[in-house]
């Protein structure tokens, strides 16, 4: 009898890991986008040792040199400032601005949205209706607004998009762990005589995490996007600091005389963004159980 609970308890059998593995390197795109992505980041890590100027060091005689200048690969800015040396610094801030707080909100959605589809009741209406008045707001809306009633800087554009994007992962969660709740395997283990905590961290918490996963990193793309607008309005990072959005917003109001200033962070944001989107959808792919059955 306890041989028979056992073996009905038991969720499907996920696919293997180098299933999951497979799939993803069959898909070129998201392949290209994550050796994108990992060259970015070694360049920001690596950007004391491989731009030749500071970040901050201006040269009032080669004001928005063009690219190609001698010295200045990429041209200069409005204060003389290589360019190379201002994208290579500003992807930290761009990088971070848009993985932490997608990270953190996450965390914080992923814990609500279990809550919420497992306790089900009041619990549920009182998480769920909390998080439809934020998720009423547009999201852009809604972090310039929450933002700009806090002093500007880069922890507050950090606060603002953790905020916003809680109750799109929170909302996520829930669908999904309704949908794992449901199943047979669930009722089975409580037959057994499992804890909701154990039901959660061995059935629930598995199943729900790979489309958190996919969601996750197709907004950290997003978030960059949105943090470059917060920092192109003013309400995110401030000067000097370097940062893609504040390049492209120092560069608007000359982007007939020396355009390069405003493309090349531009071109930076767009690049990184779809990077993001591609290793999403590349995700997506893997973690599909049924790519997964199709690979074996």
């Amino acid at each position: 009898m306890d041989a028979t609970v056992r073996v009905v308890a038991a969720p499907p059998q996920r696919p293997r890991r180098g299933w999951r593995l497979a799939a993803f390197v069959r898909d070129r795109a998201a392949v290209a986008a994550s050796v994108l992505l990992g060259l970015v980041v070694l360049a920001s890590i690596a950007a004391p040792w491989l731009s030749a100027h500071g970040p901050y060091e201006a040269d009032n005689l080669l004001r928005y040199a063009p690219p190609g200048t001698p010295g200045h690969l990429l041209g200069t800015d409005q204060q003389g400032r290589d360019e190379v040396a201002r994208l290579l610094w500003g992807g930290r801030v761009s990088l971070m601005v848009g993985i932490v707080p997608t990270l953190c909100a996450s965390a914080i959605g992923l814990a609500l949205g279990m809550l919420a589809g497992m306790l089900s009741g009041f619990v549920d209406q009182v998480i769920m209706r909390t998080l439809d008045v934020l998720f009423a707001f547009p999201i852009v809306l809604f972090a310039i607004a929450f933002a700009g009633a806090m002093t500007p800087g880069i922890g507050t554009e950090i606060l603002a998009i953790t905020v916003v994007l809680i109750p799109y992962v929170g909302r996520l969660a829930r669908t999904a762990t309704l949908g794992v709740m449901a199943m047979p395997f669930i009722e089975a283990a409580r037959a057994a005589g499992g804890s909701p905590l154990a039901i959660a961290r061995r059935y629930v918490f598995p199943n729900v995490l790979s489309p958190i996963i996919v969601y996750a990193t197709t907004l950290m793309g997003l978030m960059i996007v949105v943090g470059s607008g917060l920092s192109f309005l003013g309400l995110g990072v401030q000067p000097p600091t370097a940062d893609w959005g504040a390049m492209v917003a120092d560069g608007r109001v000359v982007l007939r005389r020396a355009p390069h200033v405003t493309i090349i962070p531009g071109i930076a944001i767009l690049a990184v963004s779809l990077a993001f989107n591609f290793i999403g959808d590349g995700l997506r792919d893997a973690l599909d159980p049924r790519t997964g059955r199709r690979a074996g």
